[in-house]
C-alpha cells in the first residue's frame, strides 16, 4: 500500500511537471514535497489535469468525476498550498490551473512564516531540492549550454531612471542604431507607470530572502520585509489565500523607494513568461539571494532588458560604490583603477547608476536577452 501511495504522488509529480518549462527532478526530495503540500485526499483533482493543466468548472467535473462541491473544497485547499491558481478569466469563467512547484515554494515563502519545526523542514526541503536541480544542469551541462540561446525570458528588469543624490533623471543614451521607433519597441518601463497599470497590488515578503532566513542566510542589502508584489489577478489570488496583503497605490510606491535604496533591482514577471503579455507580478531582487541573480545561479536564466550601463571614464574616480552595488556582478575595477562593465551580464537596472556619487554612469537603450548559465562545477 505504501508502494501505491508513494505511486500516486510520482504521477501527480508528473502532471505538476507538466505545468512548468523546466524539467525538474521527480527525486524523493520533490515527492516530500508534494506530500507536504497535498493531501492524500485531495490528489484525485491534481490527477484530473493530466491531459490538460487549465480547466473550467464543467470540464473538471468531467476530468475528475468530482461534484462542483468537492472540486470547490479540494480545488480551496490546494490553492492554499501554491498547488493551484483559481480566478475568473477576462469573460468572468472561474478557470482553474495547475501550477509548477516552483510556484508552490514562491506562494509559500510570500507569507510571513514562523520558524516552526514544520516550517523549518520545508525551508530544508526546498535547499535540498535546489541542490538537486543544481546537480541535473552540472550532469546535463553541454546540453544546457546548447539550447541557451533559445531560452525565452523569464522576468524583465525594470530599470531606476534617477539619481540617488539628486532625484533627477538619468541620462538615457538614445540608440540612434535602432530601427524601431522605441514607444513601439519597449513596453513600460518606468515602475511608477507601471504600478499605476494596476487596481489591484498586493504586497508579500520576497521568498527568496525569507527562505534564506531559514536557512541562516539572511539578506546583506535589506531587512527582511513585505517587498515583492503580485498585480492584477494575480493580486487577487494571493491575497484571497494568504499570501500577501492587499495595498494602495501610494504605499506600493513606498515600498518600492525603500527597495531602490536599499539597491535591489526591479524584475517583472509576465504572464505565461511572454514579456509581450501583461505583468503578473513584480520582483525586487538582491544578488545574494536571488535565485536568478549571477551570484546564486543554480539554473540556466534569461533576463529582458532595454537597457546597457554606459561608464564615463573621465568622471570614474574609481571608488568601487558600482562594484558593490552591482545585482549580477557585471562591474569590476580595471588596472587603470576605472570601472568596466560587461555587457553579457549587465540587466540595465540602474543601480550603479542610481549610486555613483559621480554621475559617471549612464544607460543606453539596448534592447536584449540577457541568457546566462551557471558556472561549471568540475
Amino acid at each position: 500500500m505504501a508502494n501505491d501511495f508513494k505511486e500516486e504522488y510520482r504521477k501527480a509529480a508528473n502532471i505538476i511537471n507538466k505545468a512548468g518549462g523546466f524539467p525538474y527532478p521527480i527525486t524523493k526530495t520533490m515527492l516530500n514535497i508534494l506530500k507536504f503540500n497535498i493531501k492524500e485526499e485531495n490528489l484525485d483533482l491534481v490527477m484530473a489535469f493530466k491531459d490538460n493543466i487549465s480547466q473550467t468548472m464543467e470540464q473538471l467535473k468531467e476530468s475528475s468525476g468530482l461534484s462542483e462541491e468537492e472540486i470547490l473544497k479540494k480545488a480551496d485547499a490546494l490553492a492554499k498550498k501554491g498547488v493551484l491558481f483559481n480566478q475568473p478569466s477576462s469573460k468572468g469563467i472561474m478557470v482553474y490551473r495547475l501550477l509548477p512547484i516552483a510556484r508552490q515554494f514562491e506562494y509559500t515563502f510570500m507569507k510571513k512564516l514562523d520558524k516552526t519545526g514544520e516550517n523549518n523542514q520545508y525551508a530544508k526541503l526546498f535547499h535540498n531540492f535546489n541542490e538537486e536541480v543544481r546537480d541535473l544542469v552540472q550532469s546535463n551541462y553541454e546540453r544546457f549550454k546548447s539550447t541557451i540561446n533559445g531560452l525565452p525570458p523569464t522576468d524583465r528588469t525594470v530599470p531606476i531612471l534617477e539619481n540617488q543624490e539628486t532625484g533627477e533623471e538619468l541620462e538615457i543614451i538614445v540608440n540612434k542604431e535602432l530601427e524601431v521607433p522605441i514607444e513601439k519597441l519597449l513596453p513600460t518601463q518606468r515602475i511608477k507607470e507601471l504600478i499605476e497599470k494596476y487596481d489591484d497590488i498586493a504586497v508579500g515578503y520576497c521568498y527568496c530572502r525569507q527562505h534564506n532566513e531559514f536557512l541562516g542566510k539572511p539578506c546583506k542589502l535589506i531587512e527582511l520585509t513585505p517587498s515583492c508584489f503580485t498585480l492584477g489577478k494575480s493580486a487577487r489570488h494571493t491575497s484571497n489565500h494568504g499570501f500577501s496583503t492587499l495595498i494602495s497605490k501610494e504605499e506600493a510606491l513606498k515600498v518600492l523607494k525603500k527597495c531602490e535604496e536599499a539597491g535591489l533591482v526591479h524584475k517583472a514577471y509576465h504572464l505565461h513568461s511572454d514579456t509581450k503579455k501583461e505583468e503578473v507580478a513584480i520582483c525586487n531582487c538582491c544578488s545574494c539571494c536571488c535565485l536568478n541573480a549571477r551570484e546564486g545561479l543554480i539554473f540556466p536564466t534569461a533576463n529582458a532588458t532595454n537597457y546597457l550601463a554606459s561608464i564615463d571614464h573621465n568622471l570614474c574616480i574609481g571608488c568601487g560604490t558600482c562594484v558593490k552595488k552591482c545585482y549580477n556582478k557585471a562591474i569590476e575595477l580595471n588596472d587603470d583603477n576605472k570601472a568596466e562593465r560587461f555587457e553579457e551580464f549587465c540587466v540595465g537596472c540602474g543601480v550603479c547608476a542610481y549610486f555613483c556619487p559621480e554621475n559617471a554612469i549612464s544607460l543606453i537603450e539596448s534592447p536584449r536577452i540577457v541568457r546566462m548559465l551557471p558556472p561549471k562545477i568540475k
